[in-house]
């Protein structure tokens, strides 16, 4: 019977291992320390988000020509750039232009004119506005902004109200 005997063992104590090991663990390494940092960027970015909101966007001028003379017929309405955001311009029954931010204030959907209630409708959680802008029913927290309307020649020319 014969007795090997190991004078040396392929890791011993004080063996770092070869330069090829060496690598693969450094490259382990950076992955792991890649992901570790990649998952608390995404926790700590929505909470910033939260926290630091954005700047509100400018709704660009304060006056756009948002549709001709003889363009909706009465009881009808008609969606317009308004800068970067939607308006609602409203030719009711009774001959007179309306205009109003067509945002709903709940959740940013786009409202509509609904001409069978003669109001304003939010479909998404089906809030109601009258044609004042007020809200009426549902979610909305706040009414509609409301702006000036003016008949100059041919053009209907809106304009963010002036506060006093």
């Amino acid at each position: 019977m014969q007795v090997f005997e190991a004078t040396t063992s392929p890791r011993g104590a004080g063996d770092s291992g070869s330069p090829r090991d060496n690598v693969r663990r450094r490259f382990i390494q950076v992955l792991l320390g890649g992901g570790l940092l990649a998952s608390a960027a995404s926790f700590i970015y929505p909470v910033l988000r939260y926290l630091i909101p954005p700047a509100a966007t400018d709704m660009g001028g304060d006056t756009v020509v948002a549709a001709r003379v003889g363009e909706l017929k009465p009881n009808t309405a008609k969606i317009f750039r308004f800068g970067s955001r939607p308006g609602l311009l409203i030719l009711g029954a009774d001959g007179e232009y309306r205009a109003m931010s067509a945002t709903c204030t709940h959740l940013s959907c786009t409202v509509q004119y609904r001409s069978d209630l003669k109001q304003v409708w939010c479909a998404c959680h089906n809030g109601t506005y009258d044609l004042a802008g007020r809200n009426v029913s549902g979610p909305p927290p706040r009414p509609l902004e409301l702006f000036d309307v003016h008949v100059q020649g041919e053009e209907i020319v809106v304009r963010r109200k002036r506060e006093a």
